[in-house]
């Protein structure tokens, strides 16, 4: 990819802030006082008079997070290669876990021998778990579907089990999130109108199943939120919204998005079903995760999301600018004495060269999956944190446009050196 100039902007638009500047420091993670609102709690801090973009604060039984907020996945309880307080270095709040890969390796009740989710990967701030939903439903030829749950092989070792809505509470109550997702079905992007109905109305039955039992299973201070399918079809994803709404769940999800449809429909779909998902409770989207994605969901009054592209990237080599990316195995980097960002200010660019990052990475030394997944997370959070402290300063309009301005360079790249 051609590399750019930095984007012009207004002296008042500051695409670049620190974001972790406007968080608590790690170490006064986890800590509630006794004045705090209780977890669940959602204020709605500001609004952007022009779009439903909005910013708020859920409180949780690990203390506030502050929205829009990009939450990085760390499936097994560990963002790969970063320590705790590196997270909170680059501006992580919630880290995203998996209750289906934790529930086979170690397992849930070793989990809670050793302290929780929290204590067991010494993270002191919230934790998000998806069910593991996503992942059983791809096993397309290891697994039967009933509309009491699903039975299947994992992935690990062909071993049956079994996922229901509440072997899922009975699991993340063990783990012990802040936030637990409960267990819907998912269909494959490609789906017909049939497929998708039936999956939505299984979702809706698991759904009030999960919301009768919650109360007895998982603990007073976790949060627990349903899940609205329906694809990219408006009216069964409105349909979806107002039956869930109904039951008992403290934020609502889009789910079955960025699974292959053409990504217009998925920005449409933020666009219509975003805004009339219960206002006073905390929206979310998962899985989505590109820089554009991210500003079409945040227009839209969605509050949280979560990708894989700024590790898994990493990994492969893919460095996330605000010029676009580029791959740092390309043979040009081998003298390159620049930072990754020049205009980066992250701990990576403040440091090191796309030469070294390049040399680390041709020898596969894992100090190159670190430092490269510092630097992509930095400017996750940092494209969020422009948004969410533009919104609380009544001028998202301007860096909205800013970032689109941005997100046209990138498309249609000038004549820089090629990545």
């Amino acid at each position: 990819m051609a590399e750019l100039s930095e984007p012009t902007a207004p002296p008042e638009v500051d695409l670049r802030p620190d974001p972790a500047a406007d968080l608590a420091p790690f170490e006064a993670l986890g800590r509630r006082s006794e004045g705090d609102p209780a977890p669940g709690t959602l204020e709605i801090v500001a609004e952007d008079p022009d779009s439903d973009a909005r910013s708020c604060r859920l409180w949780t039984g690990h203390g506030p997070v502050e929205t829009p907020c990009f939450m990085p996945v760390g499936t097994y309880g560990a963002v790969k290669g970063l320590l705790p307080e590196e997270l909170r270095t680059v501006g992580s709040q919630v880290v995203l876990a998996n209750a289906y890969h934790l529930t086979h390796r170690p397992g849930p009740e070793r989990v809670r021998s050793l302290g929780g989710i929290h204590g067991f990967m010494h993270w002191p701030g919230p934790v998000l778990t998806d069910s593991g939903g996503y992942q059983v439903f791809s096993l397309r030829s290891l697994q039967k579907i009933d509309d009491s749950g699903v039975d299947y092989r994992t992935h690990f070792d062909g071993s049956k089990a079994r996922m229901t809505p509440r072997s899922v509470l009975e699991a993340e109550a063990a783990i012990g999130p802040d936030i637990c997702m409960i267990l819907d079905h998912c269909p494959p992007g490609d789906a017909d109108r049939s497929a998708m109905r039936a999956a939505m109305e299984r979702t809706t039955r698991w759904a009030r199943e999960a919301a009768r039992l919650r109360r007895d299973i998982l603990r007073p201070e976790q949060l627990c939120f349903g899940i609205v399918q329906g694809g990219t079809d408006l009216e069964l994803r409105r349909e979806h919204v107002d039956a869930l709404a109904e039951l008992d769940f403290d934020g609502y999800a889009l789910g079955g998005l960025s699974v292959g449809e053409p990504i217009p429909k998925m920005h449409a779909t933020f666009a219509a079903i975003a805004p009339r998902m219960p206002k006073h409770k905390p929206r979310y989207v998962m899985g989505i995760g590109t820089p554009a994605d991210l500003l079409a969901a945040i227009r839209s009054g969605v509050d949280m999301f979560d990708c894989v592209i700024p590790s898994r990237h990493a990994r492969n080599g893919q460095i996330l600018t605000f010029q676009g990316r580029f791959n740092i195995r390309n043979g040009r980097f081998r003298t390159d004495d620049r930072p990754p960002d020049p205009d980066c200010a992250c701990p990576v660019c403040s440091r090191f060269s796309r030469a070294y990052l390049r040399h680390l990475h041709v020898h596969n030394d894992p100090l190159y999956v670190r430092l490269a997944t510092i630097h992509n997370l930095y400017f996750f959070h940092q494209w969020v944190a422009a948004q969410r402290q533009a919104i609380r300063a009544g001028n998202y309009a301007a860096v909205a446009a800013a970032l689109d301005a941005v997100l046209a360079e990138r498309r249609h790249p000038g004549d820089g050196a090629k990545g």
